[in-house]
């Protein structure tokens, strides 16, 4: 490593590697506006709190949770819950009180010293199966972004053809480059496809003034069972992608004090899903991706973070700078959630060998069953179950957590 956790940066070196920390927060926070709703001032409103939560947030990690750098961003397992939830009819007010009560259920975890009871739960295997579930379960949703249902054929036809210059782009980009460079295979993609999408179709700006701060806060916390008890175990999906984020990395790094690292980290993630859900907007968790970003730059120091989460943070009191980040393509976001699940898929592959989980025909039915009962739950018609289960019923990774436990813990426990 050219600089360690505590090392401090001389101002140049944190000029370039806090521009890189920047430009790939902003990619990942940008591939998740897309699920507000509302007119487009409140659509706009969602972004500017999205990116002031996620900029504060990664600003508290650094200084005074887990210490150590790691990018934050909105959680992928809650942006399938709020899809989820939403395609079942749940209001927005229930959706987002779930999240505060998710972010809650995370903080009295971590402070009743009940996290090891937790992971206890969670083989390898059920750890594979919740990294694929991500994955399937937000296939329609990408179907949907690449190939609008409201769009015109030539609009189809240009997701069809991005697909496929794109997605191999990525790979080949993402095998090759070095450094910085290979940081910004996002960002440069987000670029391009915007470009090209803007010279075929024409460019779009959210140009709507962005809603009253009287809409800064839920306007009611509503309490739906069935959308709560979803998001309670998408929650526990989100504790699992902490604890793995912040232990593989501090390993990484040889870090000391890890198991107070890991307390802190967790704590403030908790912490912030409350504010998150109290806001309206989609819970931060710490993303897996900065170990292959400090291995490939060589700057493992925390304070690179700094200027990016700041710089995050004060983006979001421009609604004019927000728009235009914000003004990317469904379709280009489409083709770069492709591109981030199919990673998804490999980081699964990989943990199946690393680990050995599955070494039989019964280990392997723990994984497949829980997802064809997922992939089922997701295209499950709607209105075949009581209106108040059926945000649970019908979320495919809540139930494909809940039948890869079932399978790995009491049906199928031989072949545990």
């Amino acid at each position: 490593m050219k600089y360690n956790v505590n090392d401090k940066l001389p101002l140049k070196a944190l000029a370039l590697y806090g521009t890189q920390w920047f430009v790939l927060a902003i990619a990942v926070v940008t591939t998740s506006v897309f699920v507000a709703t509302g007119t487009p001032a409140e659509k706009l409103f969602f972004a500017q709190k999205l990116f002031a939560v996620m900029g504060i947030t990664g600003l508290l990690q650094v200084l005074i949770g887990h210490r150590l750098p790691i990018v934050v961003g909105p959680a992928a397992v809650l942006l399938v819950g709020v899809l989820s939830a939403l395609s079942a009819g749940a209001s927005n007010t229930a959706i987002y009180s779930s999240i505060a009560v998710g972010g809650a259920f995370i903080l009295l975890l971590n402070i009743g010293g009940l996290l090891r009871y937790v992971q206890r739960l969670f083989s390898a295997r059920c750890v594979i199966v919740i990294l694929m579930l991500i994955a399937f379960t937000l296939a329609p949703v990408i179907r949907n972004l690449i190939f609008p249902p409201t769009a015109n054929n030539e609009e189809h036809t240009f997701g069809l053809i991005f697909t496929f210059i794109a997605l191999p782009l990525m790979v080949m980009m993402n095998g090759r480059l070095r450094g910085v460079a290979k940081s910004l295979v996002i960002p440069i993609v987000l670029v391009l496809g915007s470009v090209a999408y803007g010279i075929c179709f024409g460019y779009e700006l959210n140009t709507a003034t962005s809603a009253s701060l009287d809409t800064l806060l839920i306007s009611h916390f509503e309490f739906d069972l069935g959308v709560m008890i979803a998001f309670l175990i998408c929650y526990i999906a989100l504790l699992i992608n902490d604890i793995g984020s912040i232990e593989s990395l501090g390993a990484m790094l040889g870090s000391d004090n890890m198991d107070s690292r890991l307390r802190r980290g967790i704590r403030l993630t908790g912490v912030m899903n409350i504010i998150s859900g109290a806001l309206g907007v989609l819970g931060p968790v710490n993303y897996s991706m900065s170990p292959g970003v400090i291995a490939s730059t060589g700057c493992a120091s925390r304070y690179a973070l700094i200027p990016s989460t700041a710089l995050l943070l004060l983006c979001a009191f421009s609604p004019e700078l927000i728009a235009i980040l914000t003004a990317i393509p469904n379709t280009v976001i489409g083709v770069i959630l492709l591109f981030l699940m199919g990673t998804q898929l490999a980081a699964s592959f990989e943990m199946m060998h690393s680990t050995h989980a599955i070494g039989s025909f019964g280990e392997a039915l723990n994984v497949g069953i829980p997802l064809m009962v997922a992939m089922l739950c997701q295209l499950m018609p709607h209105g075949i179950v009581p209106s108040v289960i059926e945000p649970l019923i019908g979320n495919g990774f809540a139930m494909g957590v809940v039948t890869v436990l079932l399978m790995e813990h009491v049906i199928n426990r031989a072949n545990r």
